[in-house]
């Protein structure tokens, strides 16, 4: 397998909060998908040919909602999965002959009025090879909220999926998600190589808990990580600049390649070699974490769960709930903590 060059595409995110029509954050959204474009374009004209892969921020697209009932931002910014934009990112991927991944908020039609915040992986003829909903949100519905539903219609392997490409086998770890290093061993264990993460993460000179998370979930699974942050947000309240660079590469020693400063930016790009991690993997040694797991030591404690599944489902039946849920079930989740005595009150 040839090796080959990978972007953490480091851009600004334009948000559709202050859209005040559907029909204008959908125009605002193919606006995105055009600017993004030529930056794809642009830093491929520049990098080179070997440029096959380029990871976009999360939240590139839209932005987040601020206050939304879950409803009216699915309408509002959610992209059905056979949708426009979709087509439209596909077309991005195809005239630049590179496989795109984003962060993105998309519907299904098997949970109405609900939408999932989806890590997706496009090929470089534009196909969707791979679609991963985040699992762990705080304001967010996840899988986890429907989860007997879910696992019905998807499988496990609908909630953990990695791509088999001719860039090795991908898989995408969404946001904050790089802090629980369950999610990221789950897809190395399914043989993910090279994990996508796409970010929107607080601007700082020093070490971040994210930061550190990256270099260390590359180490512990012996992969390769591409995390692009965002290049700040415009048109929301916040300050624009609270989220901005840091975008990187790291390989699977936990050495960063690359890195983005502040402000958009093509810098984080690196060349990957599939061939040579999988000769790492295959060596015995104290390094080689992925072949050293025994992992029916932890199936006990791992098997009851701190936030309860199916928060969303009622007799098997779809409960829209309303923003106050998220804050309720993080309560009633720190209620069971100290009931099992992992918490203490003094």
């Amino acid at each position: 397998m040839s090796a080959y060059t990978a972007l953490a595409l480091q851009t600004r995110c334009h948000a559709v909060n202050r859209c005040v029509s559907d029909a204008e954050a959908r125009e605002r959204m193919r606006a995105n998908i055009e600017r993004v474009g030529r930056q794809v374009l642009g830093s491929k004209a520049f990098i080179g040919p070997d440029l096959k892969l380029v990871v976009l921020p999360e939240y590139f697209l839209s932005g987040y909602p601020l206050g939304d009932a879950l409803p009216a931002w699915a309408s509002k910014a959610a992209l059905a999965p056979d949708g426009v934009e979709y087509e439209l990112l596909g077309q991005v991927a195809r005239q630049a002959g590179v496989y795109l991944s984003g962060n993105v908020y998309e519907t299904d039609a098997h949970f109405p009025g609900l939408y999932f915040q989806t890590s997706f992986v496009l090929d470089d003829q534009g196909a969707c090879v791979l679609r991963y909903r985040r699992l762990v949100s705080l304001f967010a519905p996840t899988p986890h909220d429907v989860w007997d539903r879910y696992l019905e219609l998807y499988g496990l392997e609908g909630v953990f999926p990695v791509a088999d490409t001719p860039l090795g086998r991908l898989g995408c770890v969404a946001s904050e998600e790089i802090l629980y290093p369950e999610i990221a061993r789950g897809l190395a264990l399914r043989g993910a190589e090279v994990l996508l993460h796409s970010s929107s993460e607080v601007a700082s000179p020093r070490f971040t808990p994210k930061d550190v998370a990256k270099r260390a979930r590359a180490y512990e699974n012996s992969c390769w990580v591409v995390s692009a942050n965002s290049a700040g947000i415009v048109d929301v309240d916040i300050p624009g600049e609270s989220v901005d660079g840091m975008s990187k590469i790291v390989d699977p020693l936990g050495e960063v390649r690359a890195e983005a400063g502040y402000g958009e930016s093509m810098v984080a790009h690196a060349v990957i070699d599939i061939a040579a991690l999988r000769r790492q993997r295959l060596k015995p040694g104290m390094g080689n974490l992925l072949a050293r797991q025994r992992l029916e030591l932890f199936a006990a404690q791992y098997a009851d769960s701190v936030v309860s599944p199916n928060s969303m489902l009622k007799d098997g039946e779809l409960q829209v709930p309303g923003r106050a849920h998220f804050l309720e079930q993080q309560r009633a989740s720190i209620e069971k903590l100290l009931t099992r005595g992992v918490l203490r009150r003094d």
